[in-house]
Formats: C-alpha cells, structure tokens, sequence
C-alpha cells in the first residue's frame, strides 16, 4: 500500500460539487472529482474514458488544510442580444492544501507521480482559470492514508504560520467503510462527458483536527523551474 501526496496552492481555487446556473460555489477545500480531473488530465485521459476514470476513483482519498483560504466572490455581468444577466463565481484565495490519494496498485501511484512531472493536459485547480503553483507532487509515501496527513511537515506560507494563533490542522478523510460515515457527498465522479457528466455518493469521516507537524519547507524560489 501506499500514498500519492499533493500540494494544492494557488492563488485562487474552486471546488464546487454544488453549483448550479449563473451560481458557482466552492467547498472549504478541494473535492475528489476536482482532484481526480486533475490526474486524469495529467495523464491525458479521454473525458468518456470510464474504464480510467473508475480506477483513479477507487483510491481512498484524503485532505489536510494547510493554510485556510479566504473566501471571495467574483460578480459578472453578461450580456446577449437579449438580456443582460449576473453571475456570481466563488474562489478560495491564498489557499494550501495536502491531497492525498491511497492505493494498493503502487503502479498506478507511480504512473501518476510520473504524470503531474509531464502532464499532457494544462493542470488546474477546480476551473481553468485556476492553474496551481509548483510543485504539485511530492512524492508516493509508503505509508496508508492517515498516517501520512498525520505526519508530513507543515507546508503553509511562513507569513500564515506566524500570524497563526493555537493552530490546527483539520483532515477529512473518505471513510474507508461506507456504513460508518458521517456523511456523504455526491462528489464521486462516474463520468466526465460533456454530454452527460455523473457522479455518485461516497462516504466521508468525522473531520479531524491535529497539532501542526514541523515545519516543511516554505521558501519559493521563483528560478526554480527555469534550471
């Protein structure tokens, strides 16, 4: 067994499972179908391609909150040679997350560790215009789910770790036994084709809350990727 690890920041995200018509929401922290069309494009998957969607779906998924995100509303009006309408469109600004995604299939980890180095599809968070901040992998774990949210260093910014007061940092964690959970969303994507795009339920844990780990590494060096 092991465990994809992936660092989600950006200077907005949007993981709405809700939204509706001229309304786009966005949940507190990012959804599974977002994280999952986020490796499937990664890997160049055709978007009525079941069969891959089905195996990326199937790994047990998690989320630490790095850094909280503020909550913006970006409010449009459009016009067609009929009407003028308004839109209404929710970001999270400033936002860092750890997603990770466990699996007993170690090929499939490496295939998609390997995938967010070279992916064949343009990246982004929740909606296209979202693309994420590097790196995004960091790497498969060779421990299970909890454990590794449970111990990973700290990764937010160092200007939020200081204005930070008795932090903590929540987990949720798709429950490993359905008819345990305490919920369930309909964020389990069956399928993503434009003509008719389905997700199911899936069930999730009590949230959780730790005691930031130590500190990881939060320098950003803007050459980096240009070496």
């Amino acid at each position: 067994m092991g465990t994809l690890l992936l660092r989600l920041a950006a200077p907005l995200q949007s993981w709405g499972i809700d939204s509706k018509f001229e309304t786009r929401r966005t949940e507190r922290e990012p959804s599974k179908s977002g994280v999952i069309g986020l490796l499937a494009a990664a890997l160049g998957v055709s978007r009525d391609d079941e069969a891959t969607l089905a195996r990326l779906s199937s790994m047990r998924f998690g989320i630490r909150v790095e850094q909280e995100g503020e909550l913006l509303r970006d409010y449009h009006t459009a016009r067609n040679e009929k009407t003028t309408y308004v839109t209404h469109r929710y970001y999270l600004s400033d936002a860092v997350f750890l997603a990770a995604l466990e699996s007993e299939d170690e090929e499939l980890l490496s295939e998609l560790e390997n995938a967010l180095h070279h992916p064949v599809f343009p990246l982004f968070l929740g909606r296209r215009s979202c693309p994420p901040t590097l790196p995004i992998s960091l790497g498969v774990r060779k421990t299970g789910l909890l454990q590794t949210l449970n111990s990973e260093p700290w990764r937010a910014s160092e200007r939020y770790m200081h204005k930070a007061e008795n932090p903590s940092l929540r987990i949720l964690l798709e429950a490993s036994d359905p008819l345990s959970s305490a919920k369930s969303v309909k964020d389990l994507p069956a399928s993503f084709s434009p003509f008719c795009r389905r997700y199911t339920y899936r069930a999730m844990s009590d949230e959780e809350f730790i005691e930031p780990p130590s500190i990881g590494d939060t320098e950003h060096d803007a050459m980096q990727e240009l070496r």
